[in-house]
């Protein structure tokens, strides 16, 4: 996902932040916990090379998450 305000870089982190954790019940302590279906991978932003040659590039951010399989 490429955002380009932080508003919108704080919907994106708290949605991949959200669905990267395994859940766990507390009124059920010993069940398993519902397995995570993100896997946050990284934050890119534009390089040097890149801002100079497109200067709107400069408040882009990309979030890399990578989907894990869910058993059914």
């Amino acid at each position: 996902m490429i955002s380009f305000h932080s508003l919108e870089d704080r919907i994106v982190k708290q949605f991949i932040a959200q669905h990267s954790k395994e859940v766990y019940d507390r009124r059920a302590p010993f069940a398993a916990p519902v397995p995570m279906r993100l896997r946050a991978l990284d934050r890119i932003k534009p390089g040097e090379a890149e801002v100079s040659g497109n200067p709107r590039s400069r408040s882009a951010v990309m979030r890399v998450a990578e989907r894990t399989e869910v058993p059914a």
